[in-house]
């Protein structure tokens, strides 16, 4: 029950962070700003001493350390992968162009007798 009140509170605090944004529009745009970035901030901070907070940032934390273990291509590798797509797209097309002018020779020539003059 405690967790529910938190999280009430937690988006209490993100919802007045964006009405102080528009409450001082007759202040400079930095206060503006800083009103939705302190209010964002301790609606994290309060969300966080929630269990549902403490797993949520527990899975974040996972998450980036599991994409510190990615092997990344080189620049080679990643040049190559995009030369075959390249490759493969610009065969397609002409393929796709061949058969569409083959099947347009076909229907409108040789069946339906249409000449283009």
């Amino acid at each position: 029950m405690a967790d529910k009140f938190k999280f009430a509170l937690a988006i209490l605090l993100l919802v007045a962070g964006v009405a102080g944004f528009y409450l001082l529009a007759d202040q400079a745009m930095i206060l503006r700003v800083l009103a939705v970035m302190a209010g964002t901030a301790l609606a994290a901070g309060v969300a966080w001493k929630t269990e549902q907070g403490q797993r949520f940032f527990g899975f974040a934390r996972e998450s980036a350390a599991e994409a510190k273990k990615v092997v990344w291509p080189s620049r080679k590798e990643t040049m190559q992968t995009t030369g075959m797509v390249f490759a493969f797209v610009v065969v397609m097309a002409l393929f796709l162009w061949l058969t569409d002018k083959s099947l347009e020779w076909v229907m409108y020539d040789l069946i339906l007798g249409w000449r283009k003059s």
